[in-house]
Formats: C-alpha cells, structure tokens, sequence
C-alpha cells in the first residue's frame, strides 16, 4: 500500500515539473478600441486584427487573452514595460517604436486620409456651374461689347447702306444682330460696310472678336473648373489654416507636425468622432480604413472620405523587446501568406484582395 501511495506520489510531481513547453501558453495580447481592427461587438473581441491573432494562437497553442485597455499610449506602454507579451490593433510601425519594442512582419498596408464633413463637400454641377457669377458676367460683357460695336457700325453706316438707315430706337437690336454675326459667321456679305471709318472699324471689330471669344471661352472654361472641384480640401497642401483634429501621439500627428500644420489633438478615436459628429471639428486626417470603415457604418451621412491616400505605412503586431514570440509568430504570418488564409481573412473585413 505505501509502495502505492509512493508511486501515485512521484508520478503526480513529475506532471507538475513538465516543463511549461508542455502546457498551453498563456499569452496577454493589449490592444484597443480601432474599428475594423479591434473592437468588442456583441459582447465578442472581434476585428481583422483579433481574428488574425486568434489564428496565430491557434496554430502555436497559445491561451490568448485580450485584454482591451482605455488609450492607445496605455497599450505601448504595458507592452514595454512587460507587462503584457504583445499588443495588437491598427499599429503603424515605425523607427521610434521600434527602437524600444519588437515588430513583427508588416500584417496591413495602410496610409492616411481625410475626412470632410458631408455638408462640407461639393459635388460636381453642370447646372450649377452654369449659373455660376464668373459665367454671368463674361456673358455680360460679351453682350456689352457687341453692342456697342453694332451702334458704333449703325453710326457709321445709316447713311451708306439700307440695313443701317433706321432710327436710334430701331437700331440697337439690328445693329448687336449685325456685330453678333460677325462674331459668329463671319459678317454678312451682303453688309460689307461702305464707308470709310465703317471700312477701318469693320476689321478691327473682327479682331477684337477673337479676344472676345477667347475671353468667354476662358471664362466658362475657369467656371467649370471651379465648380467641379469637389470641396474646400482636395488635398494636404489644402489644410493650412483649417480646423484639422486628430489623434495624440498618432502617425497623423506626426505628419502634420512635420507639415507645420495646426491641429487638435485628441486623446482617443472615441472623442475624435464625437467631436466631428458634433461639429466641433469638421476635417479629420487619421488612417484610410478606420476612417472608411466609420463613414461606412456609423458615420453614414455624416462624414466623407475624400479620394488619395498619403503617406503610406504598415501595420504590425509589437512586443516587448527581445521577446521569443516573434520568431514563431512570423512563421506562422508567412504561412498564412503562402496558403492563403490571410487573404481570405482580408477579404472578410474588407471585402476584396489586396
């Protein structure tokens, strides 16, 4: 009996001083709120980002646990100090973080938009670029100066021609009719003026024609221009001294701190587009997907992404560093690549390949 109970004894340490490769790992994965990439919804951790770090557990056997932290600095933070073994949402890699951390492989290409309230953008009119002032008052002037070449003419041909010899009452729409021909057509052959200042002044009316036409030609040509432009910012070099908002300490704040271009800071993505439904902001720059993904759902009606993206940068899951899960966790992101889980991943999210 005691040899039993001896046996039973050893065989119960021995389980427990397996090593712990034996065991599932545990591992913290940081992260925080960045709709497509991380978000809880309907009481599930789910996003690209999560969804992709749940296949990597799978196939390493890690026991994952999400833990959602309050602020994007709080989730670089932890993970640096080691209090967590990585951290994983929409993180843009780059030089300063990667000089205390670990990235892993690029897992999302990406860049930065900006965002216009809807009010804020217009669209293209033919109509209203028709009705445009630019457009009415070259019409104006052109109408101006026909008409007074056409009286002038009437001045010089009442006495020499037939068309011409009527009352000043009387002249002023066959004489516009008259210049406005000569303009269009060419003049009436019939109408060749006969005396000498209507014979000096006829070619010069022909040629100041041409600046006239050039001129209205020019002038709708700017009107359309203008009106087809789709807002008041079409691109970066548009937000100087606009009310531009977004995230403290993002890749957007960099960027435009490089670009001496003035903005509100605000502390999480939450607030941001509180703020912009609001209208306490009315122009956003932050990245292309969360910002397509907002104005997709929640920000339907309300906001606009306009079209180019600028300074593209890549997303990453980070750790802390010189930790021993980046090695295995970039394998296991190249197999994906190589048998195609990733991009049917991708795909779910956003709905085509890359």
């Amino acid at each position: 009996m005691n040899l039993r109970l001896i046996c039973f004894c050893l065989v119960t340490g021995l389980m427990t001083l397996l090593p712990p490769a034996t065991r599932a790992q545990e591992v913290v994965v940081n992260t925080v709120t960045r709709p497509p990439f991380s978000m809880p919804l309907g009481g599930q951790e789910t996003g690209f980002t999560l969804d992709l770090m749940r296949e990597i557990a799978l196939r390493l056997g890690w026991n994952m646990r999400v833990n959602r932290v309050d602020s994007f600095a709080q989730m670089l933070d932890e993970v640096e100090r080691g209090e967590a073994d990585l951290a994983a949402a929409n993180i843009s890699i780059t030089a300063g973080r990667e000089a205390v951390m670990d990235f892993s492989q690029p897992i999302f290409e990406s860049g930065l938009q900006i965002m216009l309230h809807t009010d804020d953008v217009l669209q293209p009119s033919l109509f209203a670029a028709l009705l445009s002032w630019d457009l009415f008052a070259a019409i104006g002037i052109a109408f101006v100066l026909l008409l007074i070449g056409g009286m002038l003419m009437w001045l010089f041909e009442r006495r020499s021609q037939p068309y011409f010899d009527r009352p000043l009452k009387e002249a002023w729409f066959p004489s516009f009719w008259w210049a406005l021909n000569l303009v269009v057509n060419g003049g009436f052959e019939e109408r060749v003026p006969r005396s000498l200042p209507g014979r000096i002044f006829g070619p010069l009316l022909v040629l100041s024609s041409l600046f006239i036409v050039s001129v209205f030609v020019a002038k709708i040509t700017a009107a359309m221009t203008v009106e087809a432009i789709s807002g008041a910012v079409n691109s970066v070099n548009d937000l100087y001294g606009k009310q531009v908002a977004t995230i403290q300490g993002s890749t957007a704040a960099g960027f435009l701190d490089r670009r001496e271009i003035d903005y509100v800071a605000f502390a999480g993505l939450d607030e941001l587009l509180d703020a912009f439904e609001t209208g306490q902001t009315r122009i956003v720059v932050f990245d292309a997907p969360v910002l397509n993904h907002y104005v997709q759902t929640r920000g339907a009606g309300i906001g606009q992404v306009m079209s180019g993206r600028f300074l593209t940068e890549y997303y990453g899951i980070i750790f802390p560093q010189g930790s021993g899960n980046v090695e295995p966790v970039n394998q296991v992101l190249l197999s994906m690549q190589e048998d195609g889980s990733y991009d049917t991943l991708y795909r779910k999210w956003f709905g085509a390949s890359r």
